[in-house]
């Protein structure tokens, strides 16, 4: 009876699934806003299980939005995604926990009070630093312990740490550890934590990925990775290495879009290690768990050496956790699935209920054939609601304009060059694209990719301070916005304060010291050979600034490749002809546009890379522009003093008592009481 209930019940479950698969069949769709389109070869009726490619999830949105599937007829097929995600192991709480002291040894009596098998027990301790070889024996009654591990290592370093003994699964009611303290003090243990052995695995899928960059800077070794593909949930990455003897801390990043900038996001932190010495048993550790979906093509790992060598890796390996596609077939035939349209909204088949009966359904995995171009794809308007143009505008308070190319019509981004940035205002709040006489709306992204240059430098040495090294350094335009300074010594052993200033008018006719940064730089016989780095904290107003050394009773401090960094800031835009740049308006505010509303279209829009032309200059800087007390203004200053100054001479000689006059016998004045 009870077996005719259960089949009674799937019957009607398969029924249910079918009948809501099926039901989306009736939808007719026109495909020639996709990319992209991929054939998959249904053998027969029923449910269909398809994983998808690398390829297909770089040609598609993170969120598989666009992911659109029809049968040989046209009409949409309705479906569900899989995604298996491994499933942890519940860990629980020992039901007694009794450490003792024993001679040289440290035992931790552990009763664990469940029935359950389990497969390892994490120790807990407020202890730091410390490494021990652990015997780890269990038993069924209490009295009568068998060993299960030997010589395995527990400890906590530097932050990283093991503390968990794992073990073949079964069920034991008690379990015992003995730590060795003969090489170091006893350590401190408070609780055990049991992990049953239930624990669910997600598949994974190997990834072809290659290092694309290896540096090493300030005790870090940065790996860039090539993924390849983007949209790719990685699951693991693995470091194969030959060294017996290591412990490092590692962070992977990702690039991301964070409001209007790209920034490297930590997605995961670990460690690995290698232990392979004295008589502690044989482990390393070189696998970092990720479980992250990565929506670029690259993978950052930092990996924290400290005072440390740069760890010898000799390949990187990585990998995912695939991604599935489950529908209903009615018959044998060719299905397409659709990719790559970057405005359709997300399909919704009301089929989200399905996906817990789904989830363990038997049935045989098919994959798809080549990606390729959809001879149908009729390139849609990028971001169709939105203006192309905007207010009108007087162009003529503008001193500079650029002129723009672009390539093709659409979304479109271009770099702001040196002469932007050093005629534009410092909040680039006086950027507009104009054309026409109308401004075309922007977006300002500011990201964190930096470019490079190399200044003139010159050593500017003062024969009143000789205890100072000073370097003039030479921009190619001033109010440029440098952040950082870099620069190779040559000297081997030293410690020197340097601090970076610029000279700068005070409106008074005078100048000043402006401070733009310092830093305390130091080699010592164990430096690596790394630049040495000074950070701005305020960006140079002038193209000439000098770096200053105190040496005090040392030998001059010697430098050369000298670096300077600024960041990129790019403008995005729709355009289907090519705008000009105006800048050079410290009087404009910040424009304020519609196109914020849809910035997240348009920043993950297909954009085009526009580049800018030869610099125009507009007009000149009106006389009242500039330093006080120069050129036009200098003279009418000038002037107007000195006429001030001759009118109050003659204010004051007027002002003046006159002398008496004589009479005209050429007496001179009477005295009282003379005659």
């Amino acid at each position: 009876m009870k077996t005719k209930l259960l089949f009674r019940r799937e019957r009607d479950l398969a029924g249910l699934l079918l009948a809501s698969f099926v039901a989306g069949h009736s939808v007719a769709a026109t495909f020639t806003e996709w990319q992209q389109r991929q054939p998959i070869e249904i053998p027969e009726a029923g449910l269909v299980k398809v994983a998808l490619p690398p390829a297909t999830l770089d040609a598609l949105r993170p969120s598989l939005e666009d992911l659109r599937l029809a049968d040989s007829t046209g009409n949409e097929v309705p479906f569900l995604i899989q995604r298996p995600a491994p499933e942890p192991a519940p860990v629980r709480a020992a039901k007694s926990f009794k450490p003792a002291l024993r001679g040289a040894v440290t035992v931790l009596n552990i009763e664990t009070g469940i029935d359950a098998p389990i497969n390892a027990v994490t120790l807990d301790t407020p202890d730091r630093e410390f490494i021990k070889a652990a015997r780890l024996e269990g038993s069924r009654d209490g009295q009568r312990f068998t060993a299960i591990a030997d010589g395995v290592p527990v400890f906590h370093q530097s932050g990283a740490s093991e503390l968990t003994l794992r073990f073949p699964s079964a069920a034991w009611p008690w379990l015992r550890v003995t730590l060795d303290d003969q090489r170091s003090p006893p350590a401190a243990f408070t609780g055990a934590r049991l992990h049953v052995a239930d624990a669910v695995a997600a598949p994974t899928e190997p990834v072809a990925i290659r290092v694309k960059s290896r540096e090493e800077a300030d005790g870090d070794t940065r790996l860039v990775l090539d993924l390849g593909e983007a949209n790719l949930t990685l699951a693991t990455v693995e470091f194969e290495t030959s060294e017996a003897l290591f412990q490092r801390d590692i962070v992977a990043r990702v690039p991301e879009i964070v409001g209007e900038e790209i920034r490297e996001t930590d997605v995961a932190r670990g460690f690995i290690y290698a232990l392979d010495t004295g008589d502690l048993t044989r482990v390393r550790k070189t696998t970092l768990p990720i479980d992250h979906q990565v929506r670029a093509r690259e993978l950052i790992l930092i990996i924290r050496n400290l005072d440390s060598p740069p760890l010898a890796i000799s390949a990187v390996r990585a990998s995912r956790r695939p991604v599935f596609l489950l529908f209903q077939a009615r018959q044998a035939d060719q299905h397409l699935l659709y990719a790559g349209n970057s405005q359709c909204p997300a399909a919704r088949y009301d089929l989200g209920g399905l996906a817990a009966q789904l989830k363990n359904a038997r049935t045989a995995t098919i994959a798809p054939g080549r990606l390729t171009p959809n001879p149908d794809y009729r390139p849609p308007e990028v971001l169709p609601g939105l203006s192309e143009t905007g207010a009108a505008l007087d162009t003529s308070p503008w001193r500079y304009r650029k002129p723009m190319q672009t390539v093709r019509s659409g979304a479109q981004q271009v770099e702001l060059d040196l002469d932007v940035l050093s005629h534009a205002r410092q909040d680039l709040a006086d950027l507009r694209l104009v054309r026409d006489g109308k401004q075309v709306p922007y977006l300002l992204e500011r990201t964190s990719l930096t470019r490079v240059l190399a200044p003139i430098v010159a050593p500017a040495n003062d024969p009143k301070q000789p205890r100072l090294s000073r370097w003039k350094i030479t921009l190619p335009k001033p109010n440029l916005p440098m952040t950082r300074l870099d620069c190779r010594p040559r000297n081997t052993l030293f410690q020197r304060s340097v601090r970076a200033w610029e000279e700068v008018p005070d409106g008074r006719g005078g100048r000043f010291r402006r401070e733009l940064g310092g830093a305390e730089w130091r080699r010592t016989s164990d430096s690596k050979d790394l630049p040495l780095t000074l950070v701005l904290s305020d960006a140079p107003q002038t193209d000439t600034f000098f770096l200053e050394a105190d040496n005090g009773d040392n030998p001059p401090l010697e430098l050369d490749n000298f670096r300077m960094s600024q960041p990129v800031t790019r403008i995005v835009f729709k355009a289907t002809e090519s705008p000009m740049l105006y800048y050079g308006n410290p009087l404009a505010s910040a424009p304020r546009y519609d196109l914020s509303l849809v910035a997240m279209k348009l920043l993950s829009a297909d954009k085009a890379v526009a580049t800018l032309g030869v610099e125009e200059v507009l007009k000149q800087a009106a006389w009242t522009q500039g330093e006080p007390l120069t050129g036009v203004r200098g003279w009418l200053f000038w002037g107007i003093l000195v006429l001030v100054v001759a009118g109050l001479i003659v204010v004051i000689v007027r002002l003046l008592p006159k002398p008496p006059a004589a009479d005209a016998r050429g007496a001179g004045p009477r005295t009282p009481g003379g005659t």
